[in-house]
């Protein structure tokens, strides 16, 4: 027993130092360029492809193959992704999901680079580099992370790593180069994931497929140790790969034994998929969801026609075999749920293999139980839906890059423990339904099912839920201060998606007439997220296209040309734009005249302003106050809100507003009067201390809730909705405000701004900064709300527009409105505010 047990750690500690390895590497390049590299596991394959090709192909000594292998070849990748690839997000200013979608596309473009140069079959002879003793594969990494950490405290460059990870946009003022700390950090990372791959060669099978995915799954140490410590990524590395191995040793009964020593197995998979859900640190709220689309994802009417005949085509010209061409009617689908997710709800979505693999996997369950072909699709997408319902759930909680982490993490975790296990997918079969054998007529019916899809996901664009859709993918803390539930609307993207790629994965099985748990692996997964964002992840247009190329490249003598090609799009998907926005007709909403300013009289000025005018023109003369001051509605008392590292923001504030009077909040910056605003707006909760309205405690209310109870706000930086034009952002305070279903509301908010002109259909992404304003406080002012939180609303106005907002809110407070602002321009303050607090310090002082 004792030496079954010191065999079993010896193997855990040589997987666990290999995942250290990758710990080490996903660690330090994060730290030094801020990117989450997802494709450090295809670069570790590349590496162990190479060694292989030089010291087993070519006859090279191993010593010699290893040494260019790690020292140079891996390195080279790093610095050709940094200067092509990342360097310029960088310069960009790119969110962390443009990154993200970039280190997937060079994941994507490596594999299919690797399937072209050394074909998509396993390779079991790559060299052994460190032998089979485990010890000396642990003293590797542990002697890696001391040298890491000794460089990174106590020399020159560790202190310009740990400036630029502090504060880059300072550390360049202080004269460090970032891109070459940058660079440094892309060179040790691709060093250690070419150590990680030549390591792990000999060992796992050396595939295009199965190593990247392998090297994917141990992210979850990073993520353990929130890409920070290095001692917490190794530590949990080791505990986790020796666990794995003891776990070997149990052989649990029963139906739900195969499952348990399925989790044993691949504990790296739940180990991220628990650390994405649980733990803080990675990925914000907002700041890093897709970006929206620059152009409107609308197909022009002259392109569909097109459409039809080309896939029509192969009803009238193919021969009787149309293997290949059923393929795409079932794989549009699937990617269409992709179009929902990512398109509409902007939300990074890695996981949609696992439903489409769920998908076929019930429908082969249920038409082996005697249930006929379409019925079983039928009752498969439901349930598959629920299985969306449960998974989405959790993972509406997280945002942008821990969300991708969670989606990516449920994809993988469905592969190892349902599609690929015998007790689940055994001896199943799946054919067409009766009447449908002949290809022609299978492939006549998928064309009326994806018809209809299309139809489903095109009706999703329109009316209240569509335009809360683009609220949400436009700006998620915008849609939620306009009354939009958000969680409600994340959770219907991913539940329809999930029956939608159900439909489509059990269509190509039938297609197929074979479930094949390979045809939904989590890699293809990846690769068709990188081809919907290339086309553009909002088109209708863009899963039809997808489909074909994907299936035509692919069918053709090379193997992993789709691969290498959208690969290399998704790479570069900082310069090259989504390709179906070259389409011609397919623009803006609006005009380009009407939105820079071609309106008639009352679409106020339109002329673009960076910056404050030194005097707004509003007179200094206080408003009178009411003649009774009625009792306050909205009331704070004691917040207490401390940020972490114990930064207090607010301490013991308490604030009472009135209706019919403006309040002003002034004061230095730092001083906690934006806290303020987001705990009274919803968006914070404070730690201590109690919200009230009318007497009723609303401390735990949303802010989608807030504003349904009546409080509306604007944000300091604008929060519009630039793929929807003026009149549909109002509509959307409208309909989800105070007092909705008002049609009049929208027409007296835009008249009211000045916004009632040709300007009403122009997309809001095509106008300047003071229009935006009034179109942000129209949209607050449709729902009707009884208060009105404003956070520095004259920001980018110039005198005449800061003149003309002054007379607007001196108005709206004399109709009996409750008024907060927060405002740096003291003329505003003087001219409006009945009353002015001061806070310093997180207090309120006067």
């Amino acid at each position: 027993m004792a030496s079954l047990t010191y065999e079993l750690t010896g193997a855990g500690l040589a997987v666990g130092s290999a995942a250290a390895l990758t710990g080490i590497g996903l660690v330090v390049t994060h730290r030094a360029t801020g990117v989450l590299n997802l494709a450090h596991g295809a670069v570790a394959m590349i590496c162990g492809y190479v060694l292989r090709q030089l010291v087993v192909v070519w006859g090279w000594p191993l010593p010699a193959g290893a040494l260019v292998t790690l020292l140079v070849v891996a390195p080279g990748i790093g610095l050709v992704l940094d200067r092509l690839v990342f360097r310029p997000l960088a310069r960009r200013e790119a969110n962390p999901a443009q990154t993200l979608v970039a280190s997937i596309g060079v994941f994507v473009l490596l594999v299919g680079a690797a399937v072209v140069l050394w074909g998509p079959g396993a390779r079991d002879d790559a060299p052994v580099l460190l032998g089979d003793d485990p010890w000396a594969q642990l003293a590797t990494v542990l002697a890696l992370a001391c040298l890491v950490g000794a460089v990174t405290r106590w020399t020159r460059f560790g202190r310009k790593l740990r400036a630029v990870v502090d504060n880059r946009p300072l550390a360049v003022l202080s004269g460090i180069d970032a891109d070459r700390v940058a660079a440094a950090g892309w060179v040790f990372g691709a060093f250690t994931a070419g150590l990680t791959g030549v390591l792990l060669a000999p060992y796992v099978r050396l595939d295009p497929y199965g190593m990247p995915l392998l090297v994917m799954e141990v992210i979850a140490v990073a993520v353990i140790a929130r890409m920070r410590s290095l001692p917490v990524a190794v530590a949990a590395a080791l505990a986790i790969g020796v666990t794995q191995a003891q776990l070997t040793r149990l052989h649990p009964e029963g139906w739900a034994g195969p499952l348990l020593q399925a989790v044993g197995a691949n504990l790296f998979v739940v180990a991220l998929l628990v650390a994405a859900l649980v733990l803080p640190g990675i990925g914000g709220k907002g700041r890093d969801a897709l970006p929206p689309p620059a152009r409107s994802g609308r197909v022009p009417g002259s392109v569909w026609p097109v459409v039809v005949i080309l896939f029509l085509l192969p009803l009238g010209f193919a021969g009787s075999d149309l293997h290949t061409a059923v393929q795409v009617p079932a794989l549009s689908v699937i990617l269409l749920s992709l179009v929902v997710v990512a398109g509409r709800g902007g939300q990074i979505a890695l996981g949609q293999a696992a439903y489409a693999g769920l998908g076929a996997l019930f429908t082969a369950l249920l038409t082996a139980r005697g249930v006929p072909g379409l019925a079983a699709l039928g009752l498969a997408v439901p349930l598959v839906a629920a299985a969306g319902l449960l998974t989405g759930g959790p993972a509406i909680r997280r945002h942008g890059l821990a969300l991708a982490l969670v989606t990516l993490a449920t994809g993988v975790a469905v592969s190892r423990f349902v599609l690929t296990q015998p007790y689940a997918t055994a001896d199943l079969s799946l054919g067409r339904p009766a009447g449908f054998a002949d290809d022609r007529a299978f492939y006549a019916l998928e064309l009326v099912v994806l018809a209809g899809c299309l139809a489903l996901v095109a009706a999703l664009r329109r009316g209240r839920t569509g335009r809360g859709l683009a609220a949400l993918r436009d700006h998620e803390p915008g849609a939620e201060a306009a009354g939009v539930p958000v969680p409600r609307l994340k959770l219907l993207a991913f539940v329809l998606g999930a029956a939608l790629a159900a439909l489509g994965g059990g269509l190509l099985g039938m297609g197929g007439r074979a479930f094949d748990p390979e045809a939904y692996d989590p890699v293809r997964g990846l690769l068709w997220f990188a081809a919907v964002l290339v086309l553009g992840a909002d088109s209708l247009l863009t899963p039809l296209v997808a489909a074909a190329l994907l299936t035509t490249l692919d069918a053709g003598p090379h193997a992993g040309v789709a691969a290498l090609v959208l690969g290399l799009l998704a790479a570069f998907t900082a310069r090259v734009p989504p390709l179906t926005e070259l389409l011609p007709g397919g623009g803006a909403g609006g005009t380009a005249a009407a939105a820079r300013g071609g309106g008639g009289p009352t679409d106020g000025p339109l002329v673009r302003h960076t910056e404050r005018p030194g005097r707004t023109g509003v007179t200094r003369r206080r408003p009178p106050a009411p003649a009774a001051a009625p009792a306050p509605r909205l009331r704070a008392r004691e917040l207490t809100l401390v940020h972490p590292g114990g930064v207090t923001a607010l301490d013991r504030v308490s604030l009472a507003l009135s209706p019919g009077r403006v309040t002003a909040l002034v004061g230095p910056n730092g001083a906690g009067k934006s806290t303020l605003f987001d705990c009274l707006a919803g968006t914070l909760r404070p730690h201590h201390g109690r919200i009230t309205l009318d007497g009723a405690d609303i401390t735990s209310r949303s802010a989608h809730a807030r504003t349904r109870l009546g409080i509306a706000r604007t944000f300091q930086r604008l929060a519009v909705f630039p793929t929807l034009t003026v009149e549909e952002n109002v509509r959307v305070g409208e309909e989800r405000g105070h007092v909705p279903r008002d049609p009049a509301a929208v027409e007296r908010s835009l008249r009211l701004l000045g916004l009632a002109g040709p300007v009403r259909h122009a997309r809001a992404a095509d106008l300047p900064t003071g229009t935006l304003r009034r179109v942000e406080l129209a949209r607050a002012l449709a729902g009707r709300p009884h208060t009105l939180l404003l956070d520095e609303p004259a920001a980018g106005l110039d005198a005449a527009e800061t003149a003309a907002l002054a007379r607007v809110l001196t108005a709206l407070a004399a109709d009996g409105l409750t008024v907060l602002v927060v405002e740096h321009d003291p003329d505003l303050v003087a001219g409006i505010a009945h009353t002015v607090h001061t806070m310093e310090g997180g207090r309120i002082v006067s």
